[in-house]
């Protein structure tokens, strides 16, 4: 397979993944969250991200094989002497989106469970100091909800 084919193939993966990581910001901003949606597009994203692995693993053996360093500077000199340096820096640009989407789709989860878990805590304070027995005395135990009331 060719550098040029394998660069392709990479950026076509990660046009793959941002439209995945944007379908998950967009559900993330909703009020009611699709979890089942959000559980596939994990599952989409973890199977897109192993194949970029793959691919990339190659590019490196390639990339080795052809006697080039290791690293960001034999990579950009193996495309600029197989003429596809312009896919190869559309590949990082790509990259790096994808990076910058996935921090702030990390972020929005955060987000997110931090409110779902400070929601909880107020329900669990709330539940603990409203709960009487019919004379008159709480109920409740610290850290337990009584559902019988």
């Amino acid at each position: 397979m060719s550098l040029a084919s394998l660069l392709t193939d990479q950026q076509q993966r990660l046009d793959a993944l941002t439209s995945l990581l944007s379908s998950e910001q967009n559900l993330l901003t909703q009020g009611d969250i699709d979890g089942d949606a959000l559980s596939q597009i994990a599952l989409e994203k973890q199977s897109l991200l192993a194949e970029l692995e793959r691919i990339e693993a190659v590019r490196r053996n390639v990339q080795k094989r052809l006697g080039y360093a290791e690293g960001a500077n034999g990579a950009r000199a193996a495309a600029q002497d197989a003429g596809c340096l312009t896919a190869w820096a559309r590949l990082l640009e790509k990259s790096e989106r994808a990076s910058r989407m996935n921090e702030l789709t990390g972020q929005m989860l955060s987000v997110r469970m931090k409110h779902n878990q400070d929601m909880l805590d107020y329900i669990r304070q709330i539940a603990e100091k409203t709960l009487y027995k019919p004379d008159g005395r709480n109920s409740a135990q610290p850290g337990k909800i009584n559902a019988s009331a």
